[in-house]
């Protein structure tokens, strides 16, 4: 049993001994390197740049009262359509004491002015169908009237316009009455029954009853860096892809780009706007985010490597051209390169067409 276990670990020893030879045997071989090949392609390229941002509608309108008071009705939702001047919702009118008072004093005034000039007026008429006095003096009472009748109209169209929010005169157009100011599609209605609005002065904005946009004439909104800002210009075609609806590309037109930049974590960036052609079977919503493709440049017919196969020395360009495929042995050119489209690269001369270069390591033996 002792001989049996002696025989075992001479066998582990001489075992250990032997892979340790091999490994070390093996390290010390020159090991070959291998790398990936690839052709000189003739291919349209392009530089393009991507812009985030979203869509939104090119008029969007936020709808305020006229007057303040509280909401009785609301005879809209947030996405139906609207006509200008169709009416969205309905304030019952919180008077002010203070004009509500002045008010009801001008019409108190107003009556008895009316009631004087009324019974001035009647005597005058008798005297002057009597010949007692001149027609001069006759119409100047009229006149007087008149006047205090329409002072008296006036005085309670004021007073119900403070009380009710709604002219006697006008009641088509009453303040109490929120109509949209424009065509299109109720984005939001923030707003509900019972709520108190406030209407816009130069002390604050206003309640916004609702936000009413017009969905068929869209716009890409969203922003590039300043390092290529200088590559694009208004009337360049844009494709827009949307988040939303993956399969979607829209085409478009940069109709706008800012004089001036804005800061955002340390870059200077520009405002873009393009205006987007929508068919008429895609529903896009307002805010969905999406990406503005723009062609910065753009080559017909190059002759393209991959940027991968490029060295770079001493501001210059090199690739290694494959003279051996079985052996893989290159020799160094230098070249001049074009565009990129960030994965190839236009080669404007040193290389041909036919000629296949040297890629990226991809084992060694």
């Amino acid at each position: 049993m002792k001989k049996f276990f002696k025989w075992v670990i001479i066998t582990l020893i001489v075992s250990l001994f032997i892979g340790t030879f091999i490994f070390l045997f093996q390290k010390s071989q020159p090991t070959k390197t291998l790398y990936e090949i690839n052709n000189a392609e003739i291919r349209d390229l392009q530089n393009t740049t991507i812009l985030t941002g979203k869509i939104e509608p090119r008029d969007e309108v936020n709808i305020k009262p006229q007057i303040s008071g509280i909401i009785t009705e609301l005879y809209k939702d947030a996405g139906e359509t609207v006509s200008k001047n169709e009416v969205i919702a309905k304030v019952k009118v919180i008077p002010d004491m203070g004009n509500l008072s002045s008010a009801e004093n001008r019409v108190r005034l107003a009556e008895i002015s009316f009631k004087q000039a009324q019974t001035d007026f009647e005597r005058m008429k008798r005297l002057y169908d009597e010949k007692v006095i001149s027609s001069e003096e006759y119409e100047k009472a009229e006149i007087a009237f008149k006047q205090s009748q329409l002072e008296k109209s006036n005085a309670e169209d004021a007073l119900n316009i403070v009380r009710d929010g709604m002219s006697l005169s006008n009641a088509n157009m009453s303040t109490t009455l929120i109509r949209s100011t424009i065509d299109g599609l109720i984005l939001d209605i923030p707003v509900k029954v019972g709520n108190s609005v406030i209407l816009s002065n130069s002390f604050n904005d206003g309640t916004t009853i609702a936000t009413v946009a017009d969905m068929s004439d869209l716009i890409f909104k969203g922003k590039i860096d300043e390092t290529e800002v200088g590559s694009i210009s208004e009337n360049m075609p844009v494709k827009i892809k949307v988040g939303a609806i993956p399969d979607l590309c829209l085409d478009a037109v940069l109709e706008y780009i800012s004089p001036k930049a804005t800061e955002e974590n340390g870059a200077n960036l520009f405002e873009v706007k393009a205006a987007i052609s929508v068919p008429n079977n895609v529903t896009i919503r307002s805010g969905y985010s999406a990406n503005a493709e723009i062609v910065l440049d753009e080559v017909k017919h190059a002759v393209t490597i991959p940027e991968s196969s490029l060295e770079f020395s001493d501001n210059s360009v090199f690739v290694y051209v494959l003279v051996d495929s079985i052996e893989q042995t290159f020799t160094r050119k230098q070249v001049t390169t074009g565009i990129s489209d960030g994965v190839n690269i236009e080669v404007k001369s040193g290389l041909n067409p036919d000629e296949k270069v040297r890629g990226i390591e991809i084992k060694g033996i």
